[in-house]
């Protein structure tokens, strides 16, 4: 079953020098973007992470110091990268969860004011789990009775994601082939910021998952502890928690003027 697009959706994979979405880099980066017309285009990048790939993690992607010390750094490439993805709905394998607050950081990092205000997200993983709980790998062989040739290279695994969804979509009457409909059934819970630091109750009202405050409404703990504010801001939470702190912090500074 071919998708059924209002916008082009981006599969996109990471491969990266860790799982710390605040301190870890790309070393990889694969697109595909399908078009609402079917059309597709794909591309690929090698990065330098400007830091060491730990052999540990190289164990798993294969990918070395060497292999990106003269590739362009996220800074070079990410014009072109968020040219590819503007305009986009994403879509991946554990994206909600890493490749887009990893993603996101990066772009945040030089300066690239990204955010999914006017997108969706489709997490490819959590439709598997929700259905039959098995790794990526188990997913392509079962959707697609193949196996999946070059499992942790980015531009693999992007494309079985693609493939995977496609199958799904043929596999399950329940599932909805709309953008909108899949991102609300792959959404494990609502969010403010990516990483989950922030998200919404019952109400929609924006309160702390974590910590002495969890539970808690954030503009409360602002007004009753502006400390934390400054504390959140000079620890190492991900670029887009901060940034979402920060707008609800002079949402409420502006409604008392």
């Amino acid at each position: 079953m071919e998708l059924k697009l209002k916008n082009p959706i981006c599969f996109f994979d990471l491969e990266t020098t860790g799982i710390d979405v605040a301190k870890d880099r790309i070393v990889e980066i694969a697109i595909l973007k399908v078009y609402p017309n079917g059309n597709k285009e794909s591309k690929t990048w090698l990065v330098n992470p400007e830091m060491p790939i730990p052999p540990h993690v190289t164990e798993i992607h294969g990918i070395t110091d060497d292999k990106v010390a003269n590739e362009p750094t996220f800074k070079e490439l990410s014009k072109d990268i968020y040219a590819m993805i503007k305009d986009s709905d994403l879509a991946g394998y554990n994206s909600d969860r890493f490749d887009i607050p990893l993603l996101a950081e990066e772009l945040l990092r030089v300066d690239i004011d990204f955010d999914m205000k006017n997108k969706v997200s489709v997490d490819v993983q959590t439709i598997f789990h929700k259905m039959e709980k098995r790794t990526l790998s188990a997913a392509f062989k079962f959707y697609c009775g193949k196996e999946l040739e070059g499992a942790h290279g980015a531009e693999a695994d992007a494309n079985a994601t693609y493939e995977v969804l496609k199958s799904q979509l043929d596999r399950y009457d329940e599932l909805e082939n709309d953008m909108k409909k899949l991102s609300e059934f792959t959404t494990r819970k609502k969010m403010a910021d990516f990483a989950g630091f922030i998200i919404y109750n019952k109400e929609d009202e924006e309160v702390f998952s974590f910590g002495k405050h969890k539970g808690k409404k954030v503009e409360t703990v602002l007004e009753e502890e502006p400390g934390y504010f400054g504390w959140i801001l000079n620890a190492n939470f991900p670029l887009y928690t901060k940034k979402v702190l920060t707008a609800i912090k002079l949402r409420k500074l502006n409604t008392k003027f």
